[in-house]
């Protein structure tokens, strides 16, 4: 489909396969996948609520961090679900709009709540005599409040740079949801100043954070090398090997879709990593969270809650 309009009422997102048969294998798993997520991190966000003993700064940024799951899940994921049924799979430029926003600027909370987390941990480990006083109550909002106001006026910005550009080629773009990515590909303009901004905020927001949690857990193995029971040095690590997970594979996604060169770019890598970073990882954090989490398994066999 090839236009000739500059302000595009509508674009076509595809469907991750035209093939009947794997159109209801996708549905089904996805459908699935979305359902974890919802119960899962609710679940995780309800029980923290309930429990005095969770009411701690970890898990007052684990419980932002739910939400922040619950709700990129959920801005991508019902589409997806819609599309994979229907043939009409058109999206209206204000939908595809504010698709792009919700999800960049979750997204980018993400990150900076992983570095916080990172940091929660080290004053935990590093500075255990000062943890209170570094992670009072109004240090722990302050972080919290900055990640989500930086990340949606940042949000604001790329989404809106992105719509000014004319859309004079094939308004089909080649992805099941809003991305700045592949709408990049679909302008008749040189994308070069956009390419540009993207890069400077992936590495403002990704590669920041990224080395903010780099420094915080240098600082961590170097602490707990120096504990001598070998006890002591599970324990401390323990405390942190779920949220390492989490960051590895969250970052590592992010950064191959937004800081790889654009030139290497093809739509397949890019779905493949945006299935990971919204409906994978969104399923999984709670579990990686909450199973192995001797705390949350306590609170959930207290308050006879079956995982």
């Amino acid at each position: 489909m090839h236009v000739n309009q500059t302000s595009p009422q509508r674009f076509i997102l595809l469907p991750l396969t035209e093939e009947p048969y794997l159109q209801a294998i996708c549905f089904f798993m996805f459908l699935v996948m979305y359902l974890f997520t919802l119960s899962g991190n609710i679940l995780l966000i309800t029980v923290v609520g309930i429990s005095s003993s969770l009411q701690t700064p970890m898990y007052f940024f684990l419980s932002n961090l739910s939400f922040i799951d619950i709700c990129i899940s959920s801005t991508v994921v019902p589409k997806l679900l819609i599309n994979t049924l229907v043939k009409d799979r058109s999206i209206s430029w204000l939908e595809c709009a504010i698709q792009m926003y919700l999800h960049l600027a979750l997204g980018c909370t993400e990150c900076f709540l992983l570095a916080v987390m990172a940091y929660d941990r080290f004053a935990a480990i590093c500075r255990p005599l000062h943890y209170n006083n570094i992670m009072n109550k109004m240090a722990c909002a302050t972080l919290a409040g900055a990640a989500w106001i930086t990340s949606f006026m940042n949000a604001i910005v790329q989404v809106g740079i992105t719509f000014q550009l004319p859309y004079c080629k094939s308004l089909v773009v080649n992805h099941f949801f809003c991305e700045i990515p592949p709408f990049l590909q679909l302008s008749c303009q040189d994308t070069f100043l956009n390419e540009i901004a993207m890069y400077i905020a992936s590495a403002i927001v990704g590669l920041i954070s990224f080395c903010l949690t780099l420094i915080s857990y240098i600082n961590i193995i170097i602490t707990i090398l120096k504990i001598r029971s070998s006890r002591g040095r599970h324990k401390a690590f323990s405390t942190c090997g779920s949220h390492l997970t989490v960051v590895t594979f969250y970052y590592g996604t992010l950064l191959i879709v937004y800081l790889g060169p654009h030139s290497i770019y093809t739509a397949e890598i890019n779905k493949a990593m945006a299935i990971l970073y919204t409906t994978v990882s969104p399923m999984l954090n709670p579990i990686i969270y909450s199973i192995r989490n001797r705390d949350v398994k306590s609170t959930f066999k207290r308050k006879q809650i079956r995982l």
